[in-house]
Parts: structure tokens; C-alpha cells; sequence
């Protein structure tokens, strides 16, 4: 890997910035609205979060797995707090008795994280989440990001129907974003999110205006526990701590994606370092009314586009993200980023994780039997995704968080038939001839 000029660092350390924040901004929000959260509690939230990932971003580049990946707010953790906040008023169970069993949850699950990355328990988990069961996380992953970004650069009226000055505006970035990525020349193709962010944003504010937020400046006045005390409301806790569980498939398939793009195998301290570093910081995260943390496989379509690989970008993207929370003002001004903008450009950004899923699956080879292994986890959850949670409302409280997430149940799926079926049975037998 050659080393990267003063110049190309200072602009990928700026395009990891905008990355970073980009894929941070809205988790907090969404999530301090969910719990219904007062104003100043969710701008101290925002503020930490940022402090929060910058560190974690940090910490991994420097002695966790040392891959330019970015440590996130999971995804996973996301779905399931907004799908489990949807259903409180109709179970009967108030925000801080739910918000607490959740914070349990998260705290035992990241204990777990820490055991495994501290007792090398790594090759076992490895076992469990095999090379497939990691291609349909990938997969899966990739179209529920997908979707969630298709749906954010989108604007709707408040009858329900498309804003289509506001639409027409993302698709057109999305399309210019791409065309950059593609038959841009050097430098220009590898900073196309970086400029695509930038035009849009300026464009955007000439065309429809700056968003008004409200000024996050003073101190740093922490709430412990924003969500709810800890408490043991058994079917939240069990549900919190198998989405943990489920969570590591983060750390595997990210590291493990990673080392094919890099063309070489981490240490197995880095692994446990990962480990221990995502499990630590779940546990602490929870405390401050975060989203845990996980390293985002979707990074690995960054990397494909820019094909910068160097971490030293993402330290200092990182850091610049933390000292940026630590300045009120500062914070202010990039939450004016239109938020369909964000989205339009990760939507381009994104589509490269879905290359990665298709590249993992490059050494196999499907016949009408061996297809079940694969077809039936990944469209299961595909097709869950696409249905409202409302839909599962008269199964138990205690199940429904996990029937409902479509990513959840088709990983399940996927370790369930890998688990139960000798696949490589049936991988000799020919198909019919016609």
C-alpha cells in the first residue's frame, strides 16, 4: 500500500468526516424522538454521539482491527429500538420500563462481547457464522440500507404523496454522484462522496433554502440512563441480548470482508481487540442513551469507490468528528445538512456493499437443491422487510421485536440450515437436461 500524499490525506480524512456524519447524524435523533425526549437531553445525545463514534472510529483504526472500517451505530440495534418504540403504547409498557430493559439487555450483551474477544472465543463464533451465513448477511444488510436510504432521499407532503421538486433534486445527485464515481479520472472518482455531499448541500440551499436547527451550543450537561434505569422486564431483555449476539456478525463479516479487500489476514489480537473494543463500548454507550456500536461492513463500499485504504484518513476523520461534538456551534451548522442529500449520496456510496455481497458468493455454485441454503434465508428477509411490524401484532410482545426484523430472522434462518443440513451432499448432484 503506498503511502498517501499530504494533499490526498487532508481530503480523505475530510470525505471520512463527512461519511462518519452522515451515517451518524440521524440515528440519535430518530431515536430521541422515539423515546419521546426532551429538546435539550436529545442536543446533549447528538453532541455525545458524536464525541462518542469519532473515539470509536479512532480506537479501531489504532488497535482494534487497524482496517479503515468505520465504528458506527449499529444498524441492527437501530431497527429494533425504533420497531420496539413503535410498539410500546400498544403492549402497555411505558418508554423508561422498555428504554431500561433495553439498556440491560445491551450491558449483558457487550459483557458477552468482551469474553469472547478477552477468552479468544473468536474461532467458535467463526464456526457458527459461516462464509454463507456471512454472504446473506451482506446481502441483507446491503438492501435494508438500501431501502432505508431510497426512502430518506425522498420527500413526502404531509398528505402522504411525493414532494417532487425535492425528489427529482436526490435522484438527479444520485445520478451525478454516480457518473463522478464512475468515469471520474484519479482523484475526482475517489472523492466522489466527498463532492457529491458538498455540491448537493450547496445546490440544494440555493434551490430550497438552509434547514433551521436549533443552536446546540453551552456545556455538555450528561443524563445517565436517558432511556430508563435498568431494570429485568424479561422478553425486552432476552430480545436486547440476542440482537447482540446477532450483532457480532458485524465484527466477523466487516473484518473478514476487509481482509479480502486488502488481500491479507489480521492478527489475532487485532481480532480480539475488535472485539473487546465493540463490546466495551456498547456497555458504555447504552449509559449515555446510545445506539451500540458495531464496524460497519458498509464502509467497504467506500473503500471500493475511493479505493483509498490507508487508515491514517479514518483516524483523522475520527477525531475531527469527535472535537466537532465538542463544539456546539460547529455541530449546529452540519446538522443543516439536508437530510435527503445525506441519503441521496450513501444511496451511491452503498450500492458497493452490494458488490461486496456478490463477490463473496463469486466460489459458489447453486443446483436446484443447494439454492434452498441460500434463496430461502435471504428472501424471507427480504420479504419481511417489506411488511409493516403491525402486521406481527398478535404474536407475544416477547417474539415480536425478532419476527418483525426481517435482517434478524433471515440471519436465523441462514444458521439454522447451515447448522441442520450437510449441504455438500447435495452439491454433486446434476441438474436435468431438457
Amino acid at each position: 500500500m503506498s503511502k498517501l500524499s499530504t494533499s490526498t490525506t487532508i481530503f480523505a480524512s475530510l470525505q471520512w468526516l463527512f461519511f462518519i456524519f452522515a451515517n451518524t447524524l440521524v440515528v440519535p435523533l430518530s431515536v430521541g424522538a422515539a423515546f419521546h425526549l426532551s429538546a435539550a437531553v436529545i442536543a446533549v445525545t447528538l453532541r455525545t454521539s458524536f464525541i462518542f463514534i469519532g473515539i470509536a472510529c479512532a480506537l479501531q483504526g489504532m488497535i482494534g482491527h487497524r482496517f479503515s472500517l468505520m465504528e458506527g451505530h449499529s444498524g441492527l440495534w437501530w431497527g429494533l429500538i425504533l420497531s420496539l418504540c413503535s410498539e410500546a403504547a400498544a403492549s402497555g409498557m411505558t418508554y423508561t420500563r422498555m428504554g431500561g430493559a433495553l439498556a440491560t439487555g445491551i450491558i449483558l450483551a457487550g459483557v458477552v462481547s468482551v469474553l469472547i474477544g478477552w477468552l479468544n472465543l473468536i474461532p467458535l463464533l467463526q464456526k457458527l457464522f459461516t462464509p454463507m451465513v456471512m454472504s446473506i448477511y451482506l446481502f441483507l444488510l446491503s438492501i435494508e440500507l438500501i431501502l432505508i436510504f431510497f426512502k430518506g432521499m425522498l420527500k413526502f407532503t404531509s398528505g402522504g404523496s411525493l414532494d417532487l421538486p425535492v425528489s427529482l433534486f436526490s435522484l438527479a445527485l444520485v445520478i451525478i454522484t454516480s457518473v463522478i464515481s464512475i468515469k471520474g479520472k484519479g482523484m475526482i472518482s475517489n472523492f466522489a462522496v466527498l463532492i457529491g455531499i458538498i455540491v448537493g448541500w450547496v445546490i440544494y440551499s440555493l434551490i430550497f433554502g438552509t434547514s433551521q436547527q436549533a443552536a446546540l451550543g453551552g456545556g455538555l450537561k450528561f443524563t445517565l440512563f436517558p432511556w430508563g434505569k435498568p431494570n429485568f422486564e424479561i422478553g425486552i431483555v432476552l430480545t436486547a441480548f440476542i440482537t447482540g449476539l446477532l450483532n457480532l456478525t458485524n465484527n466477523i463479516s466487516s473484518i473478514k470482508a476487509a481482509e479480502g479487500l486488502y488481500g491479507y489476514s489480521i492478527s489475532s489480537k487485532n481480532n480480539r481487540s475488535s472485539f473487546i473494543i465493540t463490546g466495551l463500548l456498547s456497555m458504555v454507550s447504552t449509559v449515555f442513551g446510545l445506539v451500540p456500536n458495531c464496524p460497519y461492513a458498509s464502509s467497504l463500499g467506500l473503500l471500493e469507490s475511493t479505493r483509498i485504504l490507508d487508515r491514517k484518513p479514518l483516524i483523522i476523520g475520527g477525531l475531527l468528528f469527535a472535537v466537532m461534538g465538542l463544539v456546539g456551534p460547529l455541530v449546529s451548522f452540519f446538522t443543516t445538512l439536508p437530510v435527503t442529500v445525506g441519503n441521496a449520496v450513501l444511496f451511491v456510496a452503498y450500492m458497493q456493499l452490494f458488490g461486496t455481497a456478490m463477490k463473496s458468493m463469486k466460489s459458489q455454485q447453486f443446483n436446484s437443491k443447494t439454492i434452498f441454503r441460500f434463496a430461502m434465508p435471504l428472501l424471507l428477509g427480504v420479504s419481511i422487510m417489506n411488511l409493516s411490524p403491525v402486521v406481527f401484532s398478535s404474536f407475544p410482545m416477547l417474539i415480536q421485536p425478532l419476527i418483525s426484523n426481517g435482517l434478524i430472522m433471515g440471519l436465523i434462518l441462514a444458521i439454522i440450515l447451515e447448522m441442520s443440513v450437510k449441504w455438500e451432499a447435495f452439491e454433486e448432484i446434476s441438474e436435468p437436461t431438457h
